[in-house]
Parts: structure tokens; C-alpha cells; sequence
């Protein structure tokens, strides 16, 4: 259960665990509906302008002009409980702080064939805060990555059966990644906190935009039917921000100066594909379903370069395709009331000889439910409620194995989850 980095002292670490919070824990919450249903029918549900997340063709079976906005927090417990160290220091408390995720969309129907419409949500974030002197914080300390994008859209219905839709995507990436790093020298080992001198901070942060597009067809063999395919395009986030050292010491490989000018690290967010059923059983009753994919393994490897100095190195991350599969129920209780309701289950992209402490991606299961209520025939209100269950998922980590100054800190986090809470509000016109 140990994974060794090979450059310099953490410098590839950091910026790994960036890249894998980019394809790590995905709660399908840009819409508040799809997080209900534990996103069992996001791509064929197509029940408001909140649709362009899930398939942008659903945007034809949308009337009139609607404007949807809602938020999200999610909150959980991620807390390392170690078995092997040989760093001073413990356990962390809860490292999960909690993450506000807004949305909005609008659409607009232009005639029986044409809809345009607009879409801005989180594609995924999380911020991990582990405690400063917790014996882990050579390999991963704090870390930020945020994901939004935006997305003006278009949609064609050809005929009963058939609708495509296409949207241009521009997505915002932040990523602020800290860690520390032990002033011990090669051949000197520091463990109990008997080190030279206090840790010293290896700090990124940066902010970059990149482009793809999402596309999607319905097809719909009869009323009540729909059967949707959903893909999104791989997104670059080229970030080339300056890399911050703070009371580094002779332990840094690297001088100093020299880390300062500038790190250009690349982060793919990758391909993904999801196929989706919506089923009307009877006037109050509708099963749905999902599967997704996404492209990890295509991206494994991560390419780090040093400005000036001419150091261009790779690392494999074992990464591994990822697919997600769903099943939810609706409920028309009443004209006024819908319930929603799903569960579902996503595979790890990583196993437990690769897991690190910057994501502990992990094997999901999810479980959902929510309500759509009409106020009247102009306005409704939606909320959704999911727990992500983890469990007990092994992470390890060890840095200059077989050196007299190696680090290895080894262990679990037992019991850990996400929750999610949304509401919105939709407006139609």
C-alpha cells in the first residue's frame, strides 16, 4: 500500500493530487433534479432548462421560456486514521471542509423545431484541509480544486422521435494545493519531530480557463419514452502559476530561485459518455436509468515542467476508467407534488496500491431523494438530498524508500461520506 514519489519533495505530489481531484469524487449536482435521482435519467430526462448539464437535446422538450437557479453545499467526513508512520504527529480531524456550488440556466423555445438555451454549474470541487502538524502533511496538507463551466446551447427536434442537441463549453478551473516539507538533508532522518528546523510550505495556486463542447441525441419511439446519449469532450486546464516556498531549507532539492520562476502543470478533465432511459410507467409513476463512463485511463500520465531550468519529468498515476450506474424513481403525488428518488454506484480510478492522500478516490454508493413542488403554473421549487458513501478506503503513501530520511505515512479513512443539500427555484414565462 505504498506509492513512492521520485521528484524532488513533493513537487510532483502536489500537483498529482490536482489532477486527480479533477476526475475524482463527481456528485452529479449541477442540477438539483439529477442529484435527486442520484443522476439515474440525466440524460433522458429532459424536465427543464436545467437539462443542458445532463443533455442539451432535453432542451426541446422544453416550453416557452424558463429560468432555473439553486445552490448546493456539500459537506462529509474524510478523517485519516494512520498504521504506519514514521513522521511526528497523528491523525487529522475531519479534512472535508464544506463546498458551496451554485447554478443557473435559462432556455428559451424559438419555434417547434429550435431552442437556445444557457447553463452554468460546478463540474466538480472539493477542498481538503488537513490538520498543519498531522504526520501525512509531507504528501498533501490543503487542497482546492473548483471546476465550473459555461455552456450557451442549441437544440434541434427533427421530428417526434428524434432531437440533438450541441453546446460550447468554457470551464473555469481553480486549483490551490499546500503541503510541507521536512528541512532534513539526504542521510538525516526526521521522524519524531527531530528534524533541523520547522517544516517549511510548498504552495500552487492558479486559475485557468479551457474549451470543449457537449453534444447529445434523444430519441423517443413513443410517448413517454425517451432514450438519451450524452457526451462531453476532454478539457485542458494548462496552469502556470509560480510555485511558493516558504521556510524551505537545504532539504529542497531544487534552489529556490530557481522554483519561483514558474511550474506549468496540465490537468485533463476527461471524455465522458452517459446513456440514459426515461420511462412514464402510468400518469403518476416513471423509472429511470443511467450509465456513464469516463476516460481516466487516458490520461494517467502527468507531464511537470520547470520554467528556466529546463526539468521536464512524468509520472504514471495507475489510473483506470471509471463507469456509474443509476436507477430512480419518480412520483407525481399530486398535481402540485413530484418525488424523486435514486441510487446508484460509481467505480474508484484508482485501487488501494495508488490512492493518495491529496483525493482518496474510492468506490461510491449513492443514495437520494428530493421533491419538485409547483407553486403554481409559473413557479416551482426543487430539493434534493444524497449521501456518497465511501466507507473504509486504504490510502498510503512513502517518499525515498529505503533512504535513511524516508517518509511513509500509511493508512485508512474508516466510515467516510459526502453528503449533498440543493434547492432551487424555476420561473416560467
Amino acid at each position: 500500500m505504498q506509492k513512492t514519489h521520485v521528484f524532488s519533495l513533493s513537487l510532483l505530489a502536489l500537483i498529482c493530487s490536482a489532477q486527480v481531484q479533477a476526475g475524482g469524487l463527481a456528485l452529479y449536482g449541477g442540477s438539483i433534479d439529477n442529484a435527486a435521482l442520484s443522476n439515474a435519467g440525466a440524460a433522458a430526462r429532459a424536465q427543464g432548462a436545467d437539462t443542458i448539464s445532463g443533455n442539451i437535446a432535453g432542451l426541446t422538450y422544453v416550453k416557452g421560456t424558463q429560468i432555473h437557479g439553486g445552490a448546493a453545499v456539500l459537506w462529509g467526513d474524510i478523517k485519516p486514521d494512520l498504521d504506519e508512520t514514521n513522521q511526528s504527529g497523528g491523525n487529522s480531524s475531519n479534512a472535508l471542509n464544506p463546498v458551496l456550488a451554485p447554478m443557473g440556466y435559462i432556455s428559451h423555445q424559438l419555434d417547434d423545431q429550435w431552442t437556445i438555451g444557457f447553463g452554468s454549474y460546478g463540474d466538480f470541487g472539493d477542498e481538503l484541509d488537513y490538520d498543519n502538524d498531522w504526520a501525512g502533511r509531507y504528501f498533501m496538507q490543503n487542497a482546492k480544486l473548483i471546476g465550473a463551466s459555461l455552456v450557451p446551447s442549441i437544440a434541434f427536434r427533427a421530428n417526434d422521435q428524434w432531437s440533438f442537441g450541441l453546446g460550447l463549453r468554457a470551464m473555469y478551473g481553480m486549483v490551490d494545493l499546500q503541503l510541507a516539507t521536512a528541512n532534513d538533508r539526504l542521510g538525516v532522518t526526521c521522524t519524531a519531530g527531530n528534524c533541523p528546523g520547522p517544516d517549511g510550505k510548498v504552495k500552487y495556486e492558479d486559475e485557468e480557463w479551457g474549451y470543449g463542447v457537449n453534444a447529445g441525441i434523444i430519441y423517443s419511439p413513443q410517448e413517454g419514452t425517451r432514450i438519451g446519449l450524452a457526451y462531453t469532450s476532454e478539457v485542458d486546464l494548462d496552469f502556470n502559476g509560480d510555485l511558493k516556498l516558504d521556510g524551505v531549507g537545504g532539504g529542497f532539492v531544487l534552489p529556490k530561485q530557481d522554483l519561483e520562476d514558474g511550474l506549468d502543470a496540465k490537468v485533463t478533465v476527461p471524455q465522458t459518455a452517459t446513456i440514459s432511459l426515461f420511462q412514464q410507467l402510468d400518469a403518476q409513476w416513471a423509472v429511470l436509468a443511467s450509465a456513464n463512463w469516463q476516460d481516466h485511463s487516458e490520461f494517467s500520465d502527468i507531464g511537470i515542467q520547470i520554467d528556466d531550468l529546463g526539468v521536464d519529468t512524468n509520472a504514471d498515476l495507475h489510473w483506470k476508467d471509471t463507469y456509474h450506474a443509476s436507477l430512480g424513481l419518480q412520483y407525481q403525488a399530486t398535481p402540485q407534488w413530484l418525488w424523486n428518488a435514486g441510487v446508484g454506484y460509481d467505480t474508484s480510478a484508482v485501487d488501494d496500491s495508488h490512492r493518495v492522500w491529496g483525493l482518496p478516490a474510492s468506490d461510491i454508493a449513492r443514495a437520494s431523494v428530493g421533491a419538485v413542488v409547483k407553486l403554481d403554473e409559473a413557479t416551482s421549487i426543487h430539493a434534493a438530498y444524497m449521501l456518497a458513501w465511501l466507507g473504509d478506503v486504504d490510502v498510503g503513501e512513502s517518499r525515498h524508500a529505503g533512504a535513511a530520511n524516508a517518509k511513509v505515512t500509511n493508512g485508512k479513512l474508516q466510515d467516510a461520506y459526502v453528503q449533498y443539500l440543493g434547492a432551487g427555484l424555476t420561473m416560467k414565462f
